[in-house]
C-alpha cells in the first residue's frame, strides 16, 4: 500500500480488519489512579463543587480526630 492510501480512513471496517480486543486490559491502571465516588443527588446538590466535598469532609476528619484524641 502507498502511504497515501494509509492516511485515509476507510467509510467502513470490518471486525477482521481489526486486532482482537483485550477486555479489561487497562483497569487496574484506572483504579489505581482514580478515586471517583458517586454521590446522591441530594448529597451533589449540596455540595457541587470538588472543593465543598473536600472541605467537608476535611471538617469530618479533624472532628473525628479531636474525639480520638479526647478519649486517649
Amino acid at each position: 500500500m502507498k502511504r497515501a492510501d494509509l492516511d485515509e480512513l476507510r467509510p467502513e471496517y470490518r471486525r477482521e480488519d481489526l486486532a482482537a480486543g483485550v477486555r479489561g486490559k487497562y483497569l487496574a491502571a484506572f483504579q489505581s489512579g482514580t478515586n471517583l465516588v458517586l454521590l446522591h443527588p441530594d448529597v451533589a446538590k449540596a455540595f457541587p463543587t470538588d472543593e465543598s466535598v473536600n472541605k467537608a469532609l476535611r471538617s469530618v476528619m479533624d472532628a473525628a480526630e479531636g474525639l480520638v484524641d479526647s478519649t486517649s
